[in-house]
């Protein structure tokens, strides 16, 4: 069994005007886990984030990141984690290599280990051709991937990405995430991530939660919450005839039957009543003239528990960004 690197317990912020922007959660991650935090824009995802960050003090409760407790010892908790934030800190003035240094430098890594890293990184991420270059030069691609070199200079063993690929193209996001997946996977680096793109939550991570209005909902794998809808759907269209929805029904892993004209909608446990269903068409002398399979995603899992699509609801706290530098110098 593998030992909890991150563990919370009543975790609750309160920001001015009584707005409770995290609700009394409780969660723990494993260490070398790729988890998942979801929810809608001012779900609680970046407040949770701060606090376990040491950037944001904790109303109540208590939270500890590998055994260290954020709030008493917030500059070990420092020392072994980077983070990677939705706000671009890194200076436009200064050359990609520069604000590498300048990141170590922050960090308290010796220099040439510093350089030494920070031209591993460049290389990896495809930005050495860039690296004598200033910030404001970058696309947002390249200003991305600077970001989680910045994060990763001191070989932290827990990295936290706070959307960090929102507003990539397709091919730049895959590159980044394939990146990242490698650190978890290859170095067993523990990755707490929050992102938009479900997708993503679905094919990389090994558990998640989702958080709405400050209060965590559901967690588990991407599997196990998929089934907890009901199901695949299996949407078949027969030849005219009689209606067959009580054999239907009657199948093992067959949950639910409805018609409406000649096509069935048909909720599975499991795919294994396939066989069986086509069986039942044949033997009722119709034919299928069109068959579709929808298995549940993580879209509708998440739509189903907050009712919200992931936009626009209003944060709360100061900039994230700002607070990282402050408290980076501090």
């Amino acid at each position: 069994m593998k030992n909890k690197i991150i563990e919370a317990e009543g975790l609750t912020k309160i920001y001015k005007k009584s707005v409770k922007a995290v609700d009394d959660i409780s969660f723990s991650v494993e260490e070398g886990e790729l988890f998942g935090f979801l929810g809608p824009n001012g779900a609680g995802k970046t407040t949770t984030i701060k606090m376990l960050t040491t950037l944001a003090a904790l109303t109540s409760g208590k939270a500890t990141v590998a055994g260290y407790d954020v709030s008493s010892k917030p500059a070990e908790v420092r020392k072994i984690i980077g983070v990677v934030p939705q706000e671009l800190t890194a200076e436009d003035e200064l050359k990609g290599v520069e604000n590498l240094m300048l990141s170590a430098k922050l960090h308290h890594v010796p220099n040439d280990k510093a350089r030494n890293k920070a031209q591993d990184l460049l290389k990896l991420l495809e930005l050495e051709s860039a690296a004598q270059r200033q910030v404001k030069t970058y696309s947002g691609g390249m200003r991305r991937r600077l970001q989680l070199a910045m994060g990763l200079i001191h070989e932290p063993k827990i990295l936290f990405l706070d959307e960090p690929t929102l507003g990539l193209d397709i091919q730049t996001r895959q590159n980044m995430w394939a990146y990242i997946k490698g650190l978890n996977h290859d170095d067993g680096i523990t990755v707490f991530m929050t992102t938009h793109y479900l997708e993503e939550a679905d094919s990389l991570c090994d558990r998640i939660a989702i958080i709405d209005t400050g209060i965590i909902k559901v967690s588990g794998n991407p599997t196990e919450l998929k089934k907890k809808l009901g199901g695949t759907i299996l949407t078949l269209k027969l030849t005219d005839g009689a209606d067959i929805s009580a054999s239907l029904r009657r199948i093992q892993f067959v949950t639910e039957v409805e018609k409406e004209g000649g096509i069935y909608k048909i909720k599975l446990v499991r795919t294994d009543a396939l066989p069986a269903i086509v069986e039942a068409v044949t033997k009722s002398g119709l034919s299928i003239s069109d068959i579709n399979l929808i298995k549940p995603t993580l879209d509708q899992v998440f739509l189903q528990i907050t009712g919200n699509t992931m936009r626009d609801k209003a944060t709360n706290g100061d900039s994230y960004a700002q607070r990282v530098l402050i408290e980076r110098m501090k």
